[in-house]
């Protein structure tokens, strides 16, 4: 037998190689399609820090000093475990404070319940170590003697270095706690100084609350560190009053820390989005579960179920399965996902944002073609499930005890509606290569 030896044109070689390295599907009508295979990745980018906020407060009078008989308030959000932490200078002194002992006030009961009333007797009288004290009185000089050896910060217990009598911080300035609903609290200062030995004005001052992670606080000493030198801007206030210098320094520690959940991915074709709609109430389908706790899994089986669905993947970070925050420097929590989808079809993808009640990030109006390569990350936006109150972001008190509601899903403004959290771009990046 005679092997006859031919030669293939150039372009059915290359048809043939493109078949070989790639998968087919049919159509709605039966023809044969070549897939393009892609990995998507979605990756947390939100640079971590350690307070949720933070803020100033002063007499609302003509001065900013807060005179005996005269108060301030200010107001926050708090989630439980969190506590408020607050310094003013004392007035009429070199370099004292009042403060609480840190982390500072507790505003939840161990049973849950948020602390209301007098807090006064969390409040103490603290000594910058900067300046020599003098005996405590309107005739104090300003800024008096630098310290030969600066100290560190002490509290002031009965009497100063000097041996100087000051009554208890508690007898001097008053506080209150108001629970305003939610995770939203006043905190209300009186000075009480009038007509006693320590009488005294007490300046403007500053305030902040720490992330919470489980059950321990990001930062236990967000204002001031006792048994270290004064540092951060905190010997301005403690001399001279003055709180820009440590809002300075509080404004580039404060800011989101939240992770991401397992992200749901779907390839679909059609018009609508698989996992919402804005302007609809939750379907009952698993989006609840997915902007609540973070679980994709319930809204991943049914969608696997539903017409015109091709793929549904969970994406979780191969080390920890949520992706977490930057912290540090390094790179946040990533998650990635081959995924098979041609031109027509459609991508989505959401996850929840996890320190809210219900907050979720999701690719806007119908996703992206499933041609589209690159970084989609401008398409992202934060979503809001209306299935429960929203609280402040980074104070949540979780799933049980928030305000269920039924409310349609809606984009939210960014920032949102609390002014807290950076662009999209700076929280999330999905790529498709």
């Amino acid at each position: 037998m005679q092997f006859v030896k031919f030669k293939l044109p150039l372009g059915l070689l290359s048809m043939i190689s493109v078949l070989a390295v790639s998968s087919c599907s049919k159509d709605d009508d039966g023809e044969m399609l070549v897939n393009d295979t892609a990995t998507i990745t979605v990756e947390n980018v939100i640079e971590s820090k350690p307070l949720t906020q933070f803020g100033t407060f002063q007499n609302t009078g003509s001065s900013p000093v807060i005179n005996p008989g005269e108060s301030a308030s200010f107001t926050f959000y708090a989630g439980k475990g969190q506590a408020v932490s607050f310094a003013a200078m004392y007035g009429n002194s070199n370099d004292l404070f009042f403060a609480p002992a840190n982390p500072g006030i507790k505003l939840y009961q161990d049973n849950g319940s948020p602390v209301t009333g007098d807090v006064s007797s969390q409040i103490k009288l603290w000594d910058n170590g900067t300046r020599v004290n003098q005996v405590p009185g309107s005739a104090v000089t300003h800024p008096g003697t630098a310290e030969t050896n600066v100290k560190n910060v002490a509290e002031v217990a009965g009497t100063d270095d000097q041996g100087h009598a000051y009554l208890p911080a508690s007898q001097l300035l008053k506080a209150e706690i108001t629970h305003e609903g939610g995770t939203k609290f006043t905190l209300k200062l009186t000075n009480i100084s009038g007509g006693t030995a320590n009488e005294t004005p007490i300046s403007a001052g500053i305030w902040a609350v720490s992330h919470i992670s489980g059950t321990t606080l990001l930062k236990q000493d967000p204002i001031f560190s006792p048994g270290k030198p004064s540092a951060n801007g905190l010997t301005d206030l403690a001399e001279t009053g003055k709180t820009t210098p440590l809002e300075q320094y509080l404004t580039g520690i404060t800011g989101s820390n939240s992770a991401f959940s397992p992200v749901l991915v779907v390839v679909y074709s059609g018009n609508d989005n698989p996992i919402f709609k804005t302007g609809e109430n939750d379907r009952g389908e698993g989006l609840k579960e997915l902007s609540q706790q973070g679980n994709a899994d319930v809204l991943a089986a049914f969608l696997k179920t539903k017409p015109g669905v091709k793929q549904v993947f969970v994406l979780k970070d191969p080390a920890t399965s949520i992706l977490q925050p930057r912290i540090n420097g390094n790179d946040g929590g990533k998650a990635s996902q081959v995924i098979s989808a041609h031109k027509g079809d459609r991508i989505a993808l959401a996850t929840m944002y996890a320190q809210s009640n219900d907050w979720f990030i999701a690719a806007t109006n119908n996703g992206v073609d499933g041609s589209t390569r690159g970084d989609i990350s401008s398409i992202m936006a934060l979503f809001d499930s209306g299935t429960l109150e929203s609280s402040f972001p980074g104070a949540h008190i979780g799933a049980a005890p928030a305000q269920a509601e039924s409310q349609p899903v809606q984009q939210l403004a960014n920032p949102n509606q609390f002014n807290t959290l950076p662009s999209l771009p700076q929280m999330i990046k999905v790529t498709i290569q």
